[in-house]
């Protein structure tokens, strides 16, 4: 799949005139007019149709992702098996965690869970302003910093030792996700059958 800006000039008249990256950049750290060119140069909307891969070991990982609306989750095969390993909604980076701000082909896939409208990210604009700009480097150690938190909490809640307290974590952690994606990948992203995930739900029903 070719990722490309279908939007030409007007990429940004129903998003206020600027990329939604800016936003995000300018929560970490005033930005130049020099970065905010290029930002607005580089970057452009997406969208994606529901259960499409945005990302595969077919393709080289040229982006990373924001998503404004819709859900996605990274996974890897295992035989005809998918172990989803995290799970992104509106408003967070997507991209392949295991060679992230790469231009490199991943073992990891992205796929849609349902339509998404984001805004893409190229890798080459990204070392561009690292190269280029200091404040781009802090901003980037701050987002870096997310991920790796991110990445800690996944990996705390795959080390514990039952079900029901990976099911409880996972509240805590997403509580904007139990009821936001399908439960398939919830159990996955736990490590447990749908079926023990479904009861588990029945003793502990999420709050409304």
């Amino acid at each position: 799949m070719n990722i490309e800006n279908i939007y030409g000039e007007d990429k940004w008249a129903a998003l206020g005139g600027f990329s939604p990256i800016i936003t995000v950049f300018r929560s970490f750290h005033a930005l130049t007019p020099e970065m905010e060119d290029i930002i607005n140069r580089d970057t452009f909307p997406v969208h994606f149709a529901k259960n499409k891969h945005i990302a595969s070991p077919l393709k080289y990982n040229r982006y990373i992702f924001l998503i404004l609306e819709g859900a996605v989750h990274g996974y890897l095969k295992m035989g005809n098996k998918k172990i989803t390993t995290w799970i992104a909604a509106e408003n967070e980076l997507a991209g392949t965690i295991r060679n992230l701000w790469e231009n490199e082909s991943s073992d990891e896939y992205i796929e849609t869970i349902d339509p998404v409208f984001a805004i893409a990210i190229p890798h080459e604009m990204t070392k561009l302003l690292y190269e280029n700009f200091p404040i781009a480097n802090y901003v980037g150690r701050k987002m870096t910093e997310i991920y790796f938190q991110g990445a800690s909490e996944r990996a705390y809640i795959c080390r514990l030792p039952t079900a029901l307290k990976r099911y409880q974590r996972f509240l805590i952690s997403y509580p904007n996700l139990i009821n936001r994606v399908p439960l398939k990948y919830v159990a996955s992203f736990t490590g447990m059958r749908l079926e023990t995930l479904s009861r588990i739900r029945k003793k502990a029903p999420t709050e409304k």
